[in-house]
């Protein structure tokens, strides 16, 4: 395997707009479809459909920030770049790091979701752990695979994959809206001595926001960012990148709101005499199929369900090695992290160490649910940054070239951090302190190696601290909120202490939030590697 130097052997810019909505898409379409669905049902009954609006909306407000950032500053792996570009090394290392815990632990989340497909076909991986366990990094060795070959043969891949995938949720939702009858289930009551609650919103709001964060939907839509961090091997960009991530949330945002709606009238009211949260499957859609005498459909569903969550898994892959590159040229890995296959001008390095803490990953998260809320609430805090770097690029370089500029960026900045920080904190406790001290620990490490003589690695002066200070009180006042809040959000995770009652808890972390917002923006400067960048990409355009 001969490496070279990026700055001999550069990324190839192979990939069209098509390509690029392919990749968000196909994130989107994964797992998500296939799991969540029923656990946001769990969390909130009926109004789940009002849960997939609001992560939709939330996700769509982040993403038309990146639309703006992605387009101006087009590089490999941009969400780990941006922080570095605004506010210096120790943001940027907190940020892009968090970035890595999320992206490296989705293709395993993703072939979990494979393997939990395929019991149907083969029994044995219910029963065998071990079995369960090499067949699943089996999966991530073929993504590895796929990914080595190069830029223009993952397109090609993942575009085909794409389309096939995007046919069957739609021809669920055609066929359910025709066949499923219960939509009595929208208003269903169990008995009336039955102390079990009922109706459209039996959990009340807070179901709905806990399902948000904890059952998938959240998940589901991050997605959209594989535009963002495949920009740098885009052929235009400038152009194509803002429109792919719009498109792709956009046409998500419909999908999954259908999907749940036709999952609820789908089940069988005698599923559900227990209530929503009593409600269990291993194949969701395949399941409720077969009861309603589908049994082409769920054969088809049942094979698409292997399909989905791989495609998902190989374009995750894809997108943390271009992270993993993005450190690097951040300075906050070795060189060698910057060195780009001769041949095929991929990470390999990126590629292999994303294999590795994917295989690693396995281990300790033994089910698709239990990796949701740390993945989720891991990627919600890297994005919001996004909100923050736009706004303060807005201030140091107000005449750079934006192909999109987002209209009333000092409205839709705020409240997309805003519920980016609502999100984090509905998924409570017991996974945001590790979230907290994983990013900070993690900080620390770096700050003391990039600390001494003769490192490569950039070093954290006095100007990157003083950036850094409102993201580390930050991080400090959400887990407080999280460990003093209310206990809405906490089952089965062991929530807040409830000294802020719900809804008080709400407008405490809305204020907050705002707060540490106006801090952030305020704690970014010019950098001299965010000149370069936006030097370099308007190069690009003429």
């Amino acid at each position: 395997m001969k490496l070279q130097p990026s700055k001999t052997t550069g990324l190839k810019r192979e990939m069209s707009r098509l390509d690029l909505t392919m990749a968000g898409l196909g994130a989107i379409i994964g797992s998500g479809w296939l799991f969540g669905v029923l656990y946001a049902s769990n969390d909130a009954g009926p109004a789940s459909i009002f849960g997939w609006l609001i992560g939709g909306v939330a996700v769509a407000l982040i993403g038309l920030v990146y639309a703006e950032l992605s387009g101006m500053i087009p590089e490999a792996g941009g969400i780990a770049r941006y922080p570095h570009l605004t506010h210096g090394s120790l943001t940027g290392f907190m940020m892009g790091w968090a970035a890595f815990i999320a992206y490296a632990t989705v293709p395993a989340i993703e072939a979990e979701a494979v393997i939990q497909y395929a019991e149907h076909y083969l029994p044995v991986f219910a029963n065998s752990t071990i079995d369960r366990f090499i067949a699943e990094a089996i999966i991530l060795i073929l993504f590895f695979g796929i990914n080595s070959i190069g830029v223009k043969a993952f397109a090609k891949t993942n575009t085909t994959v794409t389309t096939i995938k995007f046919i069957m949720p739609t021809v669920t939702v055609l066929v359910f809206l025709f066949v499923a009858p219960h939509w009595g289930n929208f208003t269903f009551h169990p008995s009336a001595t039955s102390k079990i609650p009922g109706g459209f919103a039996p959990y009340g709001v807070a179901g709905v926001l806990k399902a948000v964060a904890l059952s998938g939907i959240v998940f589901a839509y991050l997605g959209f960012r594989q535009a963002v961090d495949l920009a740098g091997e885009a052929r235009n960009p400038q152009r194509d990148v803002p429109r792919a991530i719009i498109v792709a949330v956009g046409i998500a945002v419909v999908l999954y709101t259908l999907l749940q709606v036709v999952f609820i009238i789908g089940v069988n009211p005698s599923a559900i005499t227990k209530g929503w949260a009593a409600l269990t499957f291993t194949g969701p859609f395949a399941q409720v199929a077969s009861a309603l005498g589908l049994g082409w459909l769920a054969t088809l569903l049942y094979a698409d369900a292997v399909l989905s969550p791989a495609g998902t898994g190989n374009i995750y892959l894809a997108s943390t090695a271009r992270v993993v590159y993005a450190l690097s040229n951040n300075r906050y890995l070795p060189a060698p992290f910057r060195k780009l296959n001769e041949r095929t001008a991929v990470p390999t390095l990126g590629l292999l160490l994303t294999l590795i803490v994917g295989i690693l990953a396995l281990l300790p998260f033994p089910t698709w649910e239990s990796l949701v809320g740390v993945i989720s609430s891991a990627t919600v805090l890297t994005y919001m940054i996004g909100p923050i770097s736009a706004a303060v690029l807005r201030n140091t370089h107000p005449n750079a070239f934006r192909p999109f500029k987002l209209g009333a960026l000092n409205v839709v900045a705020p409240l997309a951090f805003v519920i980016g920080t609502l999100i984090i904190y509905w998924t409570g406790w017991a996974i945001d302190w590790k979230l907290v001290v994983t990013i900070l620990g993690g900080a620390i490490i770096y700050s003391i190696a990039a600390s001494r003589n003769g490192t490569t690695l950039d070093k954290v002066d006095a100007a990157s601290l003083k950036s850094a200070l409102w993201l580390i009180l930050y991080l400090v006042a959400l887990l407080l909120m999280t460990y003093f809040g209310s206990a809405e959000f906490g089952s089965p995770y062991n929530g807040g202490k409830g000294l802020i009652q719900y809804p008080t808890d709400l407008g405490v972390v809305v204020i907050i939030a705002l707060g540490f917002y106006y801090f952030g923006v305020n704690s970014g400067r010019r950098t001299d590697a965010g000149d370069d960048a936006i030097a370099s990409a308007a190069n690009r355009e003429d």
